[in-house]
């Protein structure tokens, strides 16, 4: 029993991290339909750049923020330099984006070298505690906090605000939202900016979460913001967060028992679900 509550809190911990990543594919997917193999890219550089800030100034704040401007920072100057100028070109765009990530994982070990840097957590959230005989980590509750406030400000912003009707209706009929006044581009750019955003700061998180930053760990989480993107249905944001969970905790129990079967249980777990729902758990036209 302790050893299915401790597998399950770290399952949940997980899905934090995952769910920021794959929150911000599912916005970027929504409204402009480009399939971003970049973002694994704009995850690393956050991570390392929010390692170094800290080691440079003991301040994680600093860090955490640093993450996240500097995904926005790549976000834009690949959406304005690059991707805008080929919307609705499926093919080049996959091509792009797989460029922009093999570019950025390789332009990290200029700075920081090939070999893993160690990242820790601040004092104020290394702490533990022991209920019953379950470990229960304080970084672990602060990712788990940190993903459950960015979902509920993000179904808020869609639902609730201008930008977010401009953006359901634009995922659906852009050339309306256009002809109505809107800079529709404007918009598209304001989402590939967020979702990027999201992907840097899911990274400064990430580093202190595996206790180190590794070049090959965009790759790695690329690889799992895909399937849960895919499991939980292309642009569904509630799809992103459940399969977050799914993700996240199959990955924990199998890398407990076999963690060289961690990768494959999370397609199994993908191939499951598409074969009872083709368009995942939650797929629609919908963002939200």
């Amino acid at each position: 029993m302790t050893v299915a509550l401790t597998l399950l809190i770290n399952g949940v911990a997980n899905s934090a991290i995952y769910f920021l990543m794959a929150a911000g594919l599912t916005l970027i997917f929504g409204l402009l339909r480009v399939i971003n193999f970049a973002h694994g890219g704009v995850y690393l550089w956050g991570a390392y750049l929010g390692t170094f800030l800290y080691t440079a100034t003991g301040n994680f704040f600093i860090a955490v923020c640093g993450g996240l401007v500097t995904g926005a920072l790549l976000g834009w100057l690949s959406e304005r330099g690059l991707l805008a100028a080929i919307y609705g070109q499926g093919t080049q765009q996959l091509l792009l984006t797989m460029g922009i990530f093999i570019i950025l994982s390789e332009l990290i070990k200029i700075p920081f070298g090939r070999d893993p840097i160690n990242s820790s957590p601040p004092p104020v959230l290394g702490h533990s505690w022991i209920v019953g005989h379950v470990v229960i980590v304080e970084y672990q509750v602060f990712a788990v906090v940190a993903g459950a406030l960015v979902y509920v400000a993000l179904v808020l912003l869609l639902s609730r605000t201008r930008l977010g009707l401009v953006v359901r209706a634009g995922v659906t009929n852009p050339e309306l939202v256009q002809s109505r006044g809107v800079a529709i581009k404007r918009v598209f750019t304001a989402v590939f900016v967020l979702g990027a955003a999201l992907a840097g700061f899911a990274g400064a998180l990430a580093g202190p979460y595996f206790g180190s930053v590794t070049p090959g760990m965009g790759m790695d989480m690329q690889l799992n913001a895909f399937i849960i993107v895919v499991l939980g249905g292309l642009g569904s944001l509630k799809g992103s967060l459940v399969g977050s969970l799914l993700i996240g905790v199959a990955t924990a129990v199998v890398s407990y028992y076999a963690s060289s079967l961690a990768v494959l249980s999370s397609v199994i777990v993908m191939a499951i679900v598409l074969v009872i729902r083709p368009n995942g758990l939650f797929g629609s036209k919908e963002v939200v």
